[in-house]
Formats: structure tokens, C-alpha cells, sequence
């Protein structure tokens, strides 16, 4: 890739936007340490590339992947970036009182203004004992009340704050601190019609996380535009889409470095134990039985699998096809065995290459 291409400022004008979603995967042999490492060089590496915004998931309790804390990891991204968004994809709301949600994103408004997301979603993002053990030991929110908490912390976060009517009837203003110049901007994260609808009814954005499910696509996308309530912050919806990706070179090396992903996906959906994930000889090495096999071919059918042209036309295809100007792409190509155990060459490969393709 030549230095022109590396420092591009963003994709040509009638292509989409890029942006990343990270799960911060944790591969054979791989410390968490190590992992986070790599996860932070690559969200500079996105920044150089002109990327959009870098966000972090929040899962528990999985061996493969180090995405717990979003505010812990975007607070680390910021400092070490220029330009790009840093935010979530997303925080996981029963998980974590309102309050505590508010000003640990104030506090990053605060740090890096004008460059954070919080992204909000309802799964808990863990199985039902994790679950049962968040709410039983820290703060957290009832699932039930979920529209009430996502309003709250949009109020908490306006630099006027929040005013609560007290038992005695006496009035009580609240709001997240430190107060920043400015509130991050809260999007709505979901793949069913529930978050879409709420999201039209708060006048927020909305993104499908079409890279854990792409089914009702279409159906959802319409029911959050045509039911959107335009709001102050945002008079007209806005929306994009996630995609799983891997690119690369060759299409030998792109199927190859697609197989740990998608062989831990197939694992968790049909209840199978997850370690970490595999290096693409582990991969090769160890064929699943059958079932495991027809999952693994039909998520790699659904996700962006590809040499670099033909990625960047199928992903400029999708976007279209869903009426979206940004796509974020989660980078899933696994690793090499003899590739460095503290770096992910295959993913920061499949933002290089996305990134230089579009650009053309």
C-alpha cells in the first residue's frame, strides 16, 4: 500500500463511509494484555486511514474476546488518536445504572470533545449466570425500564441536566459530571424492530447490528424512517449498518484467515465451549462435523469475504442497497501462527486494503 493511500483522508466522495467495530478478540497463546495492545494499534491505524468513528462491544464471561469496559477502552483510543469517533458498539444498559453510564461519558465528552459515541444497547451481552451475577453485585438497570433509561441519560448528559420531583415534592436538579462543553451523541443499537422504533420515537439515531444478525434488514431500516420523530439534536434520521469482514490479498488467504471467526461463531450457536480463538492452522487442522460446517459456510456467505475489489464493490453494493452512507465493519480475519503474538496483521490488513479500494 503507498503512502498516499495509507494517509487518505476518507473514501471517495460516492462511496460509504468506514468505520470499526471492535470486539477485541483474544487469540491461542494471547494474553488479554496482548490483545488490548493490538485492539489500540489498530484503532490508530484506522484513524490514519480516515476512518469515521472506532467503537468497542461490551461482552462477559467469553474467553475470546476482551471487550468488557467500552469506557475503559475508548478513554485508552482517544488518547492515543487525532481525529476518529471513539465510542460504543455498545454499552450494554441493564448492566449499568443510568447514572453511572451518564458521567462516565460526560467524562470522556470531556477528554476528547466532540469525538465520542455512546452507543446503547438492551442484551445484556452474556449468558443468564454472568447476567445474574452483574445485577447481583453492582448497579445496574431494569431491562423493563429500558426507554425510560436511555431518556434519562440523554437528559443527565445535556449540559442543563436533569430536574427529579422528590417525595416532598420539592425539586432536585441532577446531571452528569463533569460537565462537558458538550454531550456525547447517544445512538440506539439493535437488530429487531424494538430499538428501531424506539430510536424513531426519541429522535436518535440508529444502527442495525447486521454483523450478529441481518435478518428483517430492509423491514426494520423502513420502520425506523418512516416512524422517525425529528428531534433538536437530530431532525432527520440516521442510520448504518454493521458487517463482518475479512480481506485480503488472495482469495486462498482471505478464506483461510475468515475460518477462526466463523468456527467460534458456529461454536457459541450451538452451545459448544468457546476458548480462544484458533490461528488458521489450529483451523484447518480440526474440521467441525457437519452441522458446524453448513454454519460456518452459510455466515461466510453473509459476511464480506473478499479480495479488495471486489470487497469494496460488494460493500458499496450493500450500502446502497440499504440506503446507508457508512458501514462499520468488524475486521475478523484471524492470525498466522508465526505472525506477532501482540499485533493482528490480518485485521489491521483488511482496513489497509477496504480502505484503499474504496478510495479508488
Amino acid at each position: 500500500m503507498n503512502d498516499d493511500a495509507a494517509q487518505a483522508t476518507g473514501p471517495a466522495p460516492h462511496q460509504p463511509r468506514l468505520s470499526v467495530l471492535d470486539l477485541v478478540p483474544v487469540r491461542t497463546g494471547q494474553t488479554s494484555a496482548q490483545a488490548l495492545a493490538s485492539s489500540l494499534s489498530l484503532a490508530e491505524r484506522a484513524d490514519d486511514l480516515g476512518f469515521e468513528r472506532y467503537w468497542f462491544a461490551e461482552h462477559h464471561n467469553m474467553a475470546a474476546v476482551a471487550a468488557s469496559t467500552p469506557p475503559v477502552m475508548i478513554a485508552a483510543a482517544a488518547s492515543r488518536t487525532r481525529r476518529i469517533r471513539v465510542g460504543s458498539g455498545g454499552v450494554m444498559l441493564p448492566n449499568h445504572s443510568p447514572l453511572v453510564v451518564a458521567e462516565q461519558f460526560a467524562a470522556l465528552e470531556a477528554l476528547a470533545p466532540g469525538r465520542i459515541d455512546l452507543g446503547i444497547g438492551r442484551a445484556p451481552g452474556s449468558d443468564p449466570v454472568v447476567t445474574h451475577l452483574l445485577r447481583a453485585t453492582g448497579p445496574t438497570s431494569d431491562v423493563e425500564r429500558f426507554p425510560e433509561h436511555v431518556t434519562n441519560i440523554r437528559a443527565l448528559l445535556d449540559p442543563d441536566g436533569a430536574r427529579l420531583r422528590l417525595g416532598d415534592g420539592g425539586l432536585y436538579d441532577v446531571r452528569a459530571t463533569p460537565a462537558a462543553a458538550q454531550a456525547p451523541t447517544i445512538w440506539l443499537l439493535g437488530s429487531s424492530d424494538y430499538s428501531a422504533r424506539l430510536a424513531a420515537e426519541l429522535g436518535l439515531p440508529y444502527v442495525f447490528a447486521n454483523h450478529f444478525s441481518g435478518a428483517g434488514i430492509d423491514q426494520v431500516l423502513a420502520l425506523y424512517r418512516d416512524g422517525y420523530q425529528p428531534s433538536a439534536e437530530h431532525p432527520a434520521p440516521q442510520t448504518f449498518l454493521t458487517l463482518n469482514a475479512v480481506v485480503a490479498p488472495t482469495l486462498s488467504e482471505v478464506r483461510e484467515r475468515a475460518l477462526p471467526q466463523a468456527r467460534s461463531m458456529a461454536r457459541l450457536r450451538t452451545g459448544r465451549p468457546m476458548g480462544a480463538a484458533e490461528t488458521v492452522e489450529e483451523a484447518l487442522a480440526a474440521p467441525l462435523d457437519d452441522a458446524g460446517e453448513r454454519l460456518v459456510a452459510e455466515m461466510l456467505e453473509r459476511w464480506l469475504v473478499a479480495e479488495p475489489a471486489a470487497a469494496a464493490e460488494a460493500l458499496t453494493s450493500l450500502a446502497r442497497r440499504h440506503g446507508v452512507d457508512e458501514v462499520m465493519v468488524v475486521p475478523v480475519a484471524g492470525t498466522y501462527a508465526g505472525e506477532p503474538i501482540d499485533e493482528t496483521p490480518g485485521r489491521v490488513q483488511t482496513l489497509e486494503l477496504l480502505a484503499q479500494a474504496l478510495a479508488r
